[in-house]
């Protein structure tokens, strides 16, 4: 090896933030790999119910009420906890609330069960966001690179993974309650082991003059301009996300007559057109800066969704899953990311952007149900466009403070 080509090499990353990365690259995937796999059998278990386009929307509700639950609470629980603490307990009740609802469906269908055991699973899950945001945030400063968009990728490469298993459990007739126990007893399993290689997430400082103490100085995030407006990007890029969670495999199965596999099938495409945009996302964000970045992924997922909503033919449908899939990757993380500028605030500001957010997954499944039972899914879909024009609108706030350096 000649010593211009040692040079050349990148110095090594230190191994325990190397673990630690790793560590928390694998809580991203855990947490998609939980919602996928219940996302992949709706078709399925909205057969075992019998219920209308709207009634699921309302059962998906459940989720949503959920999380805006644990979000709420999450930067005083994730402050009482500690972030790795939080971290284990309560991606243990994200899969608890999988299970339930596995058990629920298959022995004993119920509609307001069902809609318990998935609250469950989103306020569970809701924590573990802002926790696990707040601890890749701080892995990145202490390696000083761009990060956050391949954390975010570990969640969709835990919903394709989650998609596939199900659209491969759907095709072989696997029962509801037996797939998803065998699914959180997994993740239970892979939380107790991963957390150990986390390190301290906390950035101890001295309180300002004037700076509030304790709960009130948590909900000062609530007060910040910059803070509210990246709430509203993450609040259009979620529903944009969320709708294909939601909805995409069901629209494919009653707007362009594929079956339910086969609407399981392009679930898991729209994952993996959103995983590679996460996974090449830092190098756009490192070359063009936040703001072009997310302008560019909105009118990517615009167009996504003209297709997927007027396309004439399913394989039309399909590419625009793709379009979609790769506008809607870099919202949420970009917005997390930029919450997260200043660690003094991290825990408080994700929360804070995180509860805005999640507005779009209470309201929009009720909302795209109801206008789905009226209209039909892909015209409900229109909706979704209105909020890709908010986040754009919006992006400029995702640009770091001046007063901030990279190593603050």
């Amino acid at each position: 090896m000649t010593e211009s080509s040692l040079r050349e090499r990148p110095p090594r990353t230190d191994p325990v933030l190397a673990r630690w990365r790793n560590a928390v690259f694998t809580i991203f995937a855990l947490s998609g790999f939980v919602f996928a796999n219940w996302a992949a059998r709706v078709p399925n278990i909205r057969d075992i119910l019998g219920a209308s386009t709207q009634e699921m929307g309302i059962l998906i509700l459940g989720l949503s009420a959920g999380a805006i639950l644990g979000l709420v609470a999450s930067s005083h629980v994730i402050t009482h906890l500690g972030v790795n603490r939080a971290i284990r307990w309560f991606l243990a009740t994200a899969a608890v609330g999988l299970i339930a609802a596995g058990l629920i469906a298959g022995f004993a269908p119920g509609f307001w069960l069902l809609f318990a055991a998935l609250a469950i699973a989103g306020a569970g899950n809701s924590v573990l966001d802002v926790a696990m945001n707040v601890a890749g945030a701080a892995n990145e400063r202490r390696i000083g690179k761009t990060l956050m968009p391949m954390y975010h990728a570990g969640f969709s490469v835990g919903t394709m993974l989650g998609a596939g298993t199900g659209a491969l459990t759907e095709q072989l007739g696997v029962p509801v309650e037996a797939h998803l126990t065998a699914v959180g007893l997994l993740v239970i399993a892979v939380d107790l082991w991963v957390v150990r290689f986390l390190q301290p997430a906390e950035e101890p400082h001295e309180a300002e003059p004037g700076e509030a103490a304790g709960w009130r100085g948590r909900l000062s995030a609530w007060s910040d301009p910059r803070i509210l407006l990246i709430g509203l990007i993450i609040l259009g890029m979620a529903f944009t996300e969320g709708t294909a969670n939601d909805w995409l495999g069901l629209a494919m199965v009653d707007g362009y007559g594929l079956t339910n596999p086969g609407g399981a099938a392009v679930f898991a495409v729209f994952v993996t057109a959103m995983t590679a945009g996460r996974f090449f996302g830092g190098a756009a964000l490192d070359r063009f800066g936040r703001v072009p970045v997310l302008a560019g992924s909105a009118f990517l997922a615009f167009g996504g969704l003209l297709l997927v909503i007027i396309g004439p033919t399913a394989p039309i449908a399909i590419a625009g899953s793709v379009l979609w899939g790769v506008g809607a990757s870099l919202g949420f993380p970009v917005g997390m990311s930029a919450a997260a500028d200043d660690p003094r605030k991290a825990t408080a500001n994700v929360a804070a952007v995180a509860t805005i957010g999640y507005l779009a997954f209470l309201v929009g499944p009720p909302l795209i149900g109801l206008l789905g039972d009226q209209a039909g899914l892909r015209k409900a879909f229109l909706v979704v466009l209105v909020l890709v024009a908010v986040a754009l609108i919006c992006s400029p706030a995702a640009r770091k403070p001046k007063g901030l350096t990279a190593a603050e």
